[in-house]
């Protein structure tokens, strides 16, 4: 029987529909902070771009509040390899044996 992962959330969504919420920001006021414009920051929230703001967010957060940049990119790193994976399966990608040259 094989095990199918879901598709993970995109690290924008926990901060969209979990972080902003909790702190009472707008997605304008949580730009501002962040140091980053609000189309930017909106695009990940809606999971049209990667997270590159994981730096900002540890600092913005703070580690024990849970913003520890590579917590946020292990997160992003899930998201995008399920993603490629739905585009080229793994049995695709294998590459052909390698020669013996004795």
């Amino acid at each position: 029987m094989k095990m199918r992962m879901h598709n993970p959330l995109h690290p924008g969504e926990t901060l969209k529909e979990d972080i902003l919420p909790a702190l009472g920001l707008t997605v304008t006021q949580a730009a501002g902070q962040l140091g980053v414009n609000r189309a930017a920051l909106s695009r990940v929230l809606n999971g049209r771009a990667a997270i590159s703001m994981a730096l900002r967010i540890e600092s913005w957060l703070g580690v024990d509040r849970g913003g520890r940049a590579e917590i946020w990119l292990a997160v992003q790193s899930a998201y995008d390899l399920w993603q490629a994976r739905q585009v080229v399966p793994p049995k695709a990608m294998r590459a052909p044996p390698v020669p013996d040259n004795d």
